[in-house]
């Protein structure tokens, strides 16, 4: 909402000192957001002054019309004598009062104006147009021509209003009044402590018999309709200068008279007013609910099929308006010299001011995409007490502007209504606060809302009619709190009871994140939003439990209206893109929740709101809500290692995403089973099966390595690309969240190393296995460092794996036989499991 100062101040008697600046800061600590303050003609300097067009020549052998015109300016050129302008506009003619800016002065923007010479006669200022002003669009894109009476040589910064200053305030949804000058006004009443002369205070005639016919078959949808007739209108009046700048500076262009009025009456008591071409409207006007695929031409020219929830005014043809959004093009109002009014404008109007529902303007605006300046202020609630005054103030200013006459007829229809009273402890505010503001304060700032207020320890309130989003006492409480200054509220930080902090889940969850990010992942959270058709991207089985999603009734995208099962897909539209866009080498990973529906449905109970939920209502809405375990996923694409003068770099391989995994479950304190596995997106032949041990039983929580080349090409991948995935709270599951600190011995390491030969099917975690156990509690530790396959050396179908095995004893120094018979324990043993013998 665009608030001129100058408008303001009618409504206000603010000190002639206080700027916009100062405003602005009143009207902040009061709760409003004024985002900016425009300062129109800073740097603005005159002279600029009205002049009559005496002659005009009409200069030839030029590329566009040229036109060297006198102008009287009066005694504002110091001589009297007409002025020589050239001008290129064509709007104009000899007689007519234009705004000439003369030598010295400087327009908008810094437009230095001085005499010069140009299409061979020498140009002494210039003719204006409202854009070169900074006045904005008036509809004729050309010379401001002013009404005849205007004087010769006057102040054009004066009668233009061409200095101001504007605050420009984002309005919330539930300060509909604010989008109003007399809303504003109101406001910066309060918050100055001075008296408002509100714009909706005037005498009103009570309805009567002889008003214009209305009838209203949905009461629910409008509760309030008044209609007032004004007739010999003069089709040639037109809308006053100030009228117009007013209308420019709250951001809206001129265009009759009698819409100009019903867009100023909306803009200055926010009462959303419409005008009908009296002679255009057959019978009754009506408001009712539109019959489905009903058709209405609206006045911008566009044919809209109606729903049968849109509420519409009609006549006795049918539509002729969007009630609340846009009136039809079959009653609009015509300016003078109209082609579609048999070359006359309108005489005679039919105003409306109605109210109706916020909900019913607000579905109608978003179904036709036809957002309006009435359907804004319907949304966000209009003053009902409003409508009798508005039509009113319409029609004073038409009989005032153009001559009319008000027909002593007024047609009111209004459905029954209660003032809306709220019982509020008079303390709750101070309650809510953690201030005593004492009953006197609250009762005066309350009424300073326009509230009454009657009670003593238990307060009665009224709210106003143009408040309805006063509706409980934390509202009101709110109004007193943010008009004392909510600077003025003491801040007091929250006391935690002593012994609590991060849940145990929440420390998991940043363990694995450092030790990733550690190891030179990225952190890439994404939407847990997806296609249904991704799954087939990743090759899943038609029967694989990840593919029951569960569905979202309002999604954000129709495209992906499903949440997630797995953190791939968003792991991997991240990889793609950052691919996509010059960065090879990326490591990505993601923590989150994954969504997974229950065999049973059940509906969310509704939770109390006058008490804490207990813990059965909880118990109830968790039932109610899809399993949401929390997954870990990361993936590699491009270099792992890069190349340089110390090496020549490596590729990420499916190696590096299991070490991924085993990252994540060291950090949750848990031991890591890795199997030869076959799922989904990973390539079957460089697949692991990530597996943990809970209460005894072997779980399988996730896959790691490369991703299968069919599922790279179906998403856009890198080549070789690689990703693991594990269900973190299953490994947190199995693991110890007690740090546990690693024994140091002060006792020499005995290393013995062992090539073993096996068949080449036989997994090297199983050979591991047997080797550890084999070796019994003196084996520190054992690691793979040599995979050796050449069936010449090996035979057909066998490979060597080569292992190094420290043996370590905590009291004492092992001799080369215990350490030698440790090993040839755990050579035993991996040969009676697996057939594994000792590469000679």
């Amino acid at each position: 909402m665009r608030v001129p100062l100058s408008w303001l101040r009618e409504y206000v008697d603010l000190p002639a000192t206080e700027t916009g600046r100062d405003v602005q800061a009143k009207l902040i600590s009061a709760g409003l957001e004024v985002e900016t303050v425009e300062h129109l003609g800073a740097d603005l300097k005159g002279p600029l002054v009205v002049g009559q067009v005496l002659t005009i020549e009409e200069l030839e052998g030029f590329k566009k019309p040229i036109r060297f015109c006198t102008v009287d300016v009066g005694q504002a050129n110091g001589t009297g004598e007409p002025q020589e302008i050239v001008c290129g506009a064509r709007n104009f003619a000899v007689g007519d009062k234009v705004v000439v800016v003369l030598p010295g002065a400087t327009l908008p923007g810094g437009f230095s104006i001085s005499a010069r010479k140009t299409y061979g006669k020498t140009s002494h200022g210039m003719i204006c147009s409202g854009d070169e002003l900074g006045m904005g669009d008036d509809g004729t894109h050309g010379i401001i021509v002013l009404p005849p009476e205007t004087e010769v040589g006057k102040d054009a910064i004066e009668l233009l209003e061409l200095v101001d200053e504007v605050l420009d305030i984002a309005v919330t949804a539930n300060r509909g009044d604010c989008l109003s000058i007399r809303g504003v006004a109101r406001e910066t009443a309060i918050a100055y402590g001075l008296p408002l002369r509100d714009p909706a205070l005037l005498d009103v005639p009570g309805p009567n018999a002889y008003g214009y016919p209305v009838k209203i078959a949905d009461p629910t949808g409008c509760d309030r309709f008044t209609a007032r007739t004004v007739t010999g209108l003069s089709p040639e009046a037109r809308s006053p200068i100030w009228l117009q700048r007013r209308l420019q500076k709250v951001g809206m262009r001129p265009i009759s008279l009698a819409v100009d009025v019903t867009n100023y009456v909306m803009m200055e008591l926010g009462q959303p007013l419409h005008a009908y071409d009296r002679s255009l409207v057959q019978g009754t006007i009506g408001v009712r609910r539109a019959e489905e695929g009903e058709k209405i031409v609206t006045l911008d020219g566009v044919e809209r099929t109606l729903h049968a929830e849109d509420l519409v005014i009609t006549d006795d043809r049918g539509p002729i308006g969007l009630a609340g959004v846009m009136g039809g093009a079959n009653t609009e109002i015509a300016d003078h010299g109209a082609a579609g009014n048999g070359g006359a404008g309108t005489s005679d109007v039919v105003i409306e001011a109605a109210h109706f529902n916020q909900v019913a303007i607000a579905r109608t605006a978003r179904r036709h995409k036809l957002s309006s300046e009435a359907s804004r202020r319907f949304e966000r609630g209009v003053d009902p007490q409003a409508a009798a005054a508005a039509a009113q103030r319409t029609v004073d200013l038409l009989v005032l502007l153009a001559g009319g006459t008000a027909e002593a007829g007024v047609t009111e229809i209004s459905a029954p209504s209660a003032p809306r009273t709220i019982a509020m402890p008079a303390d709750h505010p101070d309650k809510v606060a953690g201030v005593t503001y004492g009953r006197e304060t609250v009762v005066r700032r309350l009424q300073e809302v326009g509230c009454d207020v009657y009670g003593q320890d238990e307060l009665i309130v009224t709210a106003p009619s143009w408040r309805p989003d006063l509706t409980d006492p934390n509202d009101l409480a709110e109004e007193v709190i943010r008009l004392e200054g909510y600077e003025n509220l003491p801040s007091t930080l929250p006391r935690p009871p002593a012994g609590r902090g991060l849940t145990a889940r929440q420390r998991l969850h940043r363990r694995v994140g450092r030790a990733l990010a550690g190891a030179g992942y990225v952190e890439a959270p994404n939407y847990p939003f997806v296609s249904e058709r991704v799954f087939d991207q990743l090759g899943l089985d038609a029967d694989d439990p990840a593919r029951r999603v569960v569905k979202l009734v309002n999604p954000l995208s129709d495209e992906e209206p499903a949440l997630r099962t797995s953190l791939l897909p968003g792991l991997l539209g991240a990889l793609r893109r950052n691919d996509g866009r010059g960065s090879h080498d990326l490591a990505l990973f993601e923590t989150g929740l994954v969504f997974h529906p229950r065999d049973e449905q059940r509906v969310a109970v509704n939770l109390p709101v006058d008490r804490r939920p207990g813990e059965e209502d909880l118990a109830a809405l968790d039932a109610a809500l899809p399993d949401q375990p929390r997954h870990v996923a990361a993936v590699l694409a491009g270099a792992r290692e890069q190349a340089g003068w110390w090496g020549g770099g490596r590729p990420a391989d499916w190696a590096d995403a299991i070490e991924a995994a085993r990252l994540v479950a060291r950090a949750a304190g848990a031991e890591l089973i890795l199997r030869k596995g076959q799922y989904g997106p990973w390539h079957p032949g460089r697949c692991a099966e990530l597996i943990v041990t809970v209460d005894g039983a072997e779980r399988v929580v996730g896959h790691a390595g490369e991703l299968h080349p069919r599922v790279v090409k179906a998403l856009g991948l890198p080549a070789r690309t690689c990703a693991m995935e594990l269900d973190l709270d299953a490994v947190a599951r199995a693991g110890n969240d007690t740090p546990q600190a690693p024994g140091i011995s002060t006792f020499p390491v005995a290393t013995q190393d062992v090539a073993l030969v096996v068949d080449a099917f036989v997994p090297a975690s199983e050979v591991e296995a047997a080797l550890r156990e084999g070796a019994g509690e003196l084996l520190e530790s054992i690691r793979l460092f040599d995979v050796y396959d050449n069936a010449e050396q090996l035979g057909e179908g066998r490979k060597s794996l080569a292992y190094a095995l420290r043996f370590r004893a905590g009291d004492r120094t092992l001799t080369v036989d215990e350490a030698s018979a440790a090993r040839d324990a755990a050579v035993a043993l991996a040969g009676e499991r697996v057939g594994a013998v000792l590469r000679s």
